[in-house]
């Protein structure tokens, strides 16, 4: 709108003075452009809000033009700016001259079909190549000479800047562009590819990387075969003695029962690892390789190991319960106990023409049971001349620990490797035992004068069905079913072992404990897939 028009009789702005810098109607421009006046001479211009100064002046210095261009600083400067310390050395030119200078942005403009043929050789030269370093040199000139057609960029800034016909105005626009600009009209002018797309000057030397190779030294694992299948899968391994040491291991393992992808751990520092939440009664699959320097190295050779029937039963052998102080002995922790013969078994000895005479001692865990699956493993010392490994009822047990030791047990038969405490008529006898010694087994249908005996595994395995009613006796290493016997698990039911001379057995310990006693570091795998 007119600012002078008197309101509210305001009108439209049809002129505005770049001197006066305000907008006028015809009318008001005429009253405060008296024609012969030195208003009269007032540069007209199209309304604004933005009056632009007519003549540039120094922010520094008012009143001075500015009338020179110093090219260090991309700063137009006055006469008094001239003479500062600060530009001394300085390149600096007339308006006049950087204007001109400037102007040669319209080269480029009359140049975009050179341009654009530049960057077709360039593409065409992209092509030919393969994918090596040359590419990124090459790809980084085209993007530069794509830079200079964009309409939205330098170009399109540089047709409007080239409207500009005051020097001064036209310099103090195109300082901010200028370094670029010679930049862009030296590369148009003097361009050359920046990389040669043939291989004819580079000569390849491997000499280096061969020693490298040689000398380059891949891990190999052995003797994995120390294992085992608790609670948890203890895996553990070692390095030939000439061997590079290693940086970190991998452990991979995956269900035989269904095979899929190999679950992992990375980065394993020891040389033994343990793997949890595991399936019951399943086959697991498993491998290790080593890395350093040299990378990888191959996969040891699989190992397989059968997890067991039922949840592992934790207990410790109690030492409370009928134990003869000088014929058995408990070991640290209590889950090892050795049977040694005594006094009383050679002054029974003494007696043997006219009697039998047995001397047994009683061992059972310090928990019973009466509900669920529940799994445990031992170790029997193969010199153990008898030792008997089963299940019985907690009443039934005591009751038959204290019978006179000089009297045959009417649970054991002499003619059965097992004693299952059964009587005639009776389906679910109190206890279930598997007898052993010297090494072996003694089979459950064996028949004098035909014994039937097997060899006695390095661990035995013992499975209770409190549900069922059944205990299930296993080779522990391959989960081989030894024999099977019923027992009644209508009360508490606990683990028994029972001694008849010299002998010695040892609770399975937990995986963990054993990782843990063996390793000051625990890394724990669990089954996620990496």
């Amino acid at each position: 709108m007119c600012g002078f028009c008197k309101p509210p009789q305001s009108l439209e702005a049809t002129k505005g003075c770049a001197d006066c810098k305000s907008n006028f109607c015809n009318e008001c421009f005429k009253l405060y452009h008296p024609w012969g006046t030195p208003r009269a001479q007032h540069e007209h211009i199209l309304p604004t809000n933005s009056f632009r100064p007519k003549v540039l002046t120094c922010p520094d210095h008012e009143q001075e033009r500015l009338q020179w261009y110093c090219r260090n600083c991309q700063r137009l400067l006055c006469s008094l700016c001239k003479l500062r310390r600060v530009h001394h050395g300085h390149k600096v030119l007339p308006i006049a001259e950087a204007y001109q200078a400037l102007k040669e942005v319209s080269f480029i403009l009359a140049n975009q079909e050179t341009i654009q043929s530049q960057v077709t050789k360039l593409e065409a030269a992209i092509k030919q190549m393969e994918v090596n370093r040359k590419e990124e040199a090459l790809s980084a000139q085209v993007s530069e000479k794509q830079g200079l057609l964009e309409h939205t960029g330098l170009m399109a800034y540089t047709q409007e800047l080239l409207k500009e016909t005051d020097a001064p105005c036209f310099v103090q626009a195109a300082r901010v562009t200028h370094n670029r600009l010679v930049k862009a009209i030296e590369n148009l002018q003097c361009f050359s590819l920046a990389a040669d797309p043939s291989f004819r000057h580079f000569h390849l030397d491997a000499s280096k990387e061969i020693k490298l190779i040689n000398s380059l030294e891949f891990i190999r694992v052995i003797d994995t075969q120390k294992t085992l299948a608790y609670d948890q899968l203890f895996l553990c391994w070692r390095l030939p003695q000439d061997s590079a040491p290693a940086w970190h291991f991998s452990v991979e393992y995956q269900s035989h029962n269904a095979p899929m992808t190999w679950q992992r751990l990375d980065e394993v520092k020891g040389t033994s690892a343990v793997i949890d939440r595991l399936q019951m009664d399943s086959v697991y699959v498993l491998r290790v390789r080593g890395c350093n320097k040299a990378g990888f190295g191959e996969y040891s050779e699989e190992v397989y190991l059968h997890t067991p029937p039922a949840p592992v039963l934790s207990f410790s052998l109690d030492s409370r319960w009928g134990l003869h102080a000088d014929r058995l002995a408990l070991g640290k922790g209590q889950t090892y106990a050795r049977s040694v013969p005594g006094l009383s078994l050679l002054q029974a000895a003494d007696r043997t023409l006219t009697s039998c005479h047995l001397t047994s001692d009683l061992l059972v865990a310090d928990l019973a049971v009466n509900q669920g699956r529940h799994y445990w493993a031992c170790s029997v010392e193969p010199g153990s001349y008898l030792v008997k490994v089963g299940v019985g009822q907690e009443a039934k047990l005591q009751e038959w620990f204290h019978l006179p030791q000089d009297m045959a047990s009417p649970r054991c038969d002499p003619d059965s490797g097992h004693d299952s405490g059964a009587e005639d008529g009776q389906d679910s006898p109190p206890f279930c035992f598997l007898t052993m010694g010297m090494g072996k087994i003694l089979s459950s249908h064996s028949n004098p004068p035909h014994p039937h005996t097997a060899p006695l595994p390095p661990r035995l395995g013992v499975c209770l069905d409190c549900d069922k009613g059944r205990v299930t006796f296993y080779d522990a290493h391959s989960l081989r079913m030894l024999w099977e016997g019923h027992v009644d698990c209508s009360a508490p039911v606990c683990p028994a072992f029972c001694f008849i001379g010299g002998g010695a057995l040892q609770l399975q310990d937990l995986v963990t404990a054993i990782y843990q006693h063996s390793h000051s570091a625990k890394f724990l795998i669990s089954p996620n897939v990496n």
